[in-house]
């Protein structure tokens, strides 16, 4: 194409990319027009009304963020016309079946991402859009159809070459035919992407979920999505990308934070965590349990009016046989140990009060007799601080903590002592599993005290329900006469009441997120070869329908807990029901310095293949020893250097290194540039030592730099050493 071509049909394509951002503005107008009518509008179905608001909401969501990028791309077929991808689908407006713009999840988007110039699907050319904001800079074409060696994907390089920003950004325009397959796979299950570092695995189930969203809408949107990352800065760097793809329904947690209410950051010791992730934990949480369902070693004395009655070891054995077998959970059984206790205690008074003047013929006065000493008994302190000692009622943070501060009740349950510590001592990511399974151990406790408050406000509300109906309710006789109205079409107080409840207007995600025993459709998974045997469970519980996308490197593993291979954490879900697939391609390392970090992942995983590079950089990563006094210059070095280029820069070393990082709090994430200082420290942090180091290695998209106060490890003696 010449120039002067070229200049015109970029004219021409700015003009149809502008008549999108048009119908664009149009329609989230009128999605803003509707939501603000839903949000005055005062109907007799308010309910109705919050589910209206709510789907606008999502609506005008999905139209605001197509502003950046909202066109990318243009197919043409061999035969027929052209058509035009983008973020989000948009149709005519005379025409509402015809689309303007294809959403790029649509089926006949496909052959955008993996067509071929030898495989070209029917199409004879890709065009691929760049654009700053609304403006459209420039075009490439791809020309299909023909074989070609050494192919290079010119908006690919681009984009992986280009500075990074704040977070992670989408790669809808960029898609790989690799990618294309794994986010489209009609697999209903559970789905493992294992990759290396800077295969863009995490990138891939992002949209895998986006994708999942567009085409199964009505199934999943009512659940939503649950995304698990390993730390809040993961999630911070992966959070824009959904959004992006117009899709908000979906909660973003660690695995501290899957309890609502409680978010943990503290990780316990190794062989602590090892032992809190294993199921061996669930035979300790029910001995534990267990354990508070006491006998009394000396009867307990209850000193009625009349008689005093005892409690003793055969009679609260028996109560606690019948409440195990009852099935109930710890709290919800409580009940039945009180039942039978009740029964044995009164039985046992009543044969004693009413001994030489009362018969089990007389049965009126038996009963009478009986429903007053239950009475009495449920009134007495003594007796509810008896049953209070026997069959306490519990919460999991009462149970765990009372386990964890004493050695008796640990070696009662079977448990390890090293879980030993003093109460008050903060919640650790392991404990949360053990806390959610508690939750399903123990039931809910009862809160008498709110029961007896919303009991006051019902009937508050009734009273003044009543209040209402007796201004409005017409005499009965002179309505049927008048209007033929019957008394079974009145509104009663407590029906008027119901309309003075207030009404959730909180979107799902917030909703979710707050909502422990709230189930999701689908949930992605992240860094998932660190999770335990425990977080699984939980995990399962959140999605009964066993709908995941499990994204992770077995190789990368760093908890002493999580996965050595896949099927020993998912076959007791969905044995032979999972599929596994892998992304080969490395798009964020560049050769120079994946060739450093291969050598490491040899030294600890031999057999392992690395990702291959899809670029080299031309820039060699480097290392230089350093005196202790010199460290702090040759650090600031670093960050002055990288101020003054575009893009992000970290230095991952030990505590006493200004502004340095750990390993693991960069894990999941990419920098245009990494210093690595004293990689021998990380080698000596335990076994997994060189796991974190292969992580350090491959988190720069451009420049490595190594400074190290000690000898340089030999397993990094592929770096150009620098004087």
């Amino acid at each position: 194409m010449s120039t002067q071509g070229y200049e015109e049909e970029l004219r021409s394509e700015q003009d149809y990319v502008a008549g999108l951002y048009r119908r664009l503005d149009r329609e989230r107008e009128r999605a803003k027009e509707r939501y603000t009518a839903a949000l005055k509008r005062n109907d007799e179905r308010p309910g109705e009304r919050d589910v209206e608001v709510r789907a606008l909401t999502r609506e005008t969501r999905r139209l605001s963020v197509a502003d950046s990028g909202l066109c990318f791309g243009r197919l043409d077929p061999l035969e027929g016309e052209h058509f035009y991808l983008g973020r989000i689908g948009l149709f005519d407006e005379d025409d509402e079946y015809k689309p303007v713009l294809l959403d790029w999840r649509a089926p006949a988007a496909s052959a955008f991402y993996t067509a071929t110039a030898a495989t070209p699907e029917g199409m004879r050319r890709r065009r691929q859009f760049h654009s700053r904001g609304r403006q459209l800079t420039s075009f490439t074409d791809e020309v299909l159809g023909r074989p070609a060696s050494g192919e290079q994907n010119d908006a690919l390089l681009a984009a992986v070459n280009a500075p990074r920003g704040e977070g992670m950004r989408d790669i809808v325009a960029t898609i790989q035919a690799e990618q294309d397959r794994i986010i489209r796979l009609d697999h209903p299950g559970v789905l493992v992407i294992e990759g290396g570092p800077g295969t863009g695995k995490t990138v891939v189930a992002l949209h895998r979920v986006a994708y999942l969203l567009y085409t199964q809408r009505e199934r999943m949107e009512r659940h939503g999505v649950l995304v698990l990352g390993p730390n809040p800065s993961f999630l911070n760097h992966i959070g824009r990308v959904l959004p992006s793809l117009g899709e908000s329904d979906v909660v973003f947690t660690t695995p501290g934070g899957l309890l609502p209410g409680l978010r943990a950051h503290v990780e316990d010791e190794p062989e602590v965590a090892r032992f809190k992730g294993s199921l061996r934990m669930l035979d300790v949480l029910g001995a534990a349990v267990a354990d508070r369902q006491e006998l009394p070693k000396e009867p307990i004395l209850i000193e009625l009016r009349d008689t005093t009655v005892r409690i003793d070891a055969a009679t609260a054995e028996w109560a606690r046989d019948e409440a195990r077998q009852s099935g109930r959970p710890h709290n919800e059984a409580r009940a039945v140990f009180v039942e039978i206790v009740t029964y044995v205690l009164t039985e046992r008074a009543m044969s004693r009060i009413g001994r030489g003047w009362l018969t089990r013929d007389d049965k009126e006065e038996w009963e009478d007799l009986r429903s007053t000493l239950v009475s009495e008994l449920l009134a007495d302190p003594a007796f509810a601080k008896a049953i209070d000692r026997l069959w306490p009622v519990l919460t999991p943070e009462s149970l765990l903590t009372t386990l964890y501060s004493s050695p008796a009740r640990l070696n009662a349950a079977g448990a390890s002592q090293a879980l030993r510590r003093e109460p008050g001592a903060p919640w650790t990511v392991s404990d949360v599993p053990l806390l959610d399974e508690l939750i399903d151990l123990l039931g809910k406790a009862p809160d008498r005290a709110k029961q007896r408050e919303e009991a006051a406000e019902r009937e508050a509300e009734a009273e003044y329900a009543a209040g209402v109906l007796d201004i409005m309710r017409l005499d009965r006789e002179e309505m049927d006469e008048d209007i033929g109205l019957s008394a079974e079409h009145l509104l009663y107080d407590t029906d008027l009441a119901e309309r003075f409840v207030e009404h959730d207007t909180r979107d799902l995600a917030e909703r979710a997120a707050a909502d422990r025993d709230w189930t999701y459709r689908h949930v992605v998974v992240d860094e998932a070869q660190e999770l335990s045997e425990m977080d699984w469970r939980v995990l399962m519980r959140r999605c009964p329908s066993r709908s995941f996308t499990v994204v992770g490197d077995l190789a990368q593993r760093r908890s002493a807990a999580g996965a050595s291979d896949w099927g020993t954490m998912l076959d007791p879900y969905v044995p032979g029901r999972w599929a596994y697939r892998s992304l080969t391609v490395n798009y964020r390392t560049p050769a120079e310095i994946m060739a450093v970090a291969a050598t490491v992942l040899a030294e600890f995983a031999p057999g392992t293949e690395p990702p291959e590079s899809v670029r080299a950089c031309g820039v060699r990563p480097w290392s230089r020893k350093v005196a202790e006094d010199e460290l702090p210059a040759a650090v600031e070095e670093f960050v002055r250097e990288e101020a003054g280029r575009e893009g992000t820069s970290v230095v991952i070393g030990p505590p006493d290194v200004p502004g340095a990082v750990p390993a693991s709090a960069t894990k999941g994430l990419e920098y245009d540039a990494v210093l690595l200082v004293d990689p021998d420290w990380i080698l000596a942090d335990g076994p997994r030592g060189a796991a974190e180091l292969y992580v350090a290695l491959t988190r720069a998209t451009q420049r490595l730099g190594v400074l190290h106060r000690g000898p340089l490890p030999a397993v990094l003696n592929g770096l150009e050493e620098r004087g």
